[in-house]
């Protein structure tokens, strides 16, 4: 796995909705404002998507930098849900085969926009959640 020096970085997907509802979920539950996020429209998020591997222009998972190594898919997820207050017990999860938690990420993730939808542009996050967005 590769190294990051920011720590704490969750790399989205800034025109989905789905993936911008999901950094809502974590600002909302993070009350130790423990992770930053970054789009993948950003340079600061091109540049993270372009080091781990992820095509910018089509990106197929979100990551989380943890531990100065970044996470993908379903451990992305499940490494941000197991540091929230209460969402603990997900740590758990990690027990399903890798194989089988990503498939079920990566057919979501495939069909997220005509699920979901997708932004005209970049969400923009609100004052507060934007001291937390690195770009």
């Amino acid at each position: 796995m590769s190294k990051w020096p920011d720590d704490d970085v969750i790399l989205y997907d800034g025109v989905c909705i789905f993936c911008s509802r999901w950094v809502r979920f974590v600002i909302a539950r993070d009350t130790k404002r423990r992770f930053r996020f970054t789009p993948i429209q950003s340079d600061y998020g091109t540049r993270l998507a372009k080091t781990f591997g992820i095509d910018p222009e089509d990106p197929d998972t979100n990551a989380v930098v943890h531990g100065g190594v970044a996470w993908m898919k379903s451990d992305a997820a499940l490494t941000v849900l197991s540091h929230l207050p209460g969402w603990g017990w997900t740590s758990a999860l990690f027990a399903v085969p890798k194989p089988l938690r990503d498939a079920v990420y990566s057919l979501i993730a495939r069909n997220r926009y005509r699920i979901f939808g997708k932004y005209e542009t970049c969400f923009m996050p609100d004052a507060d959640m934007r001291a937390r967005v690195l770009e």
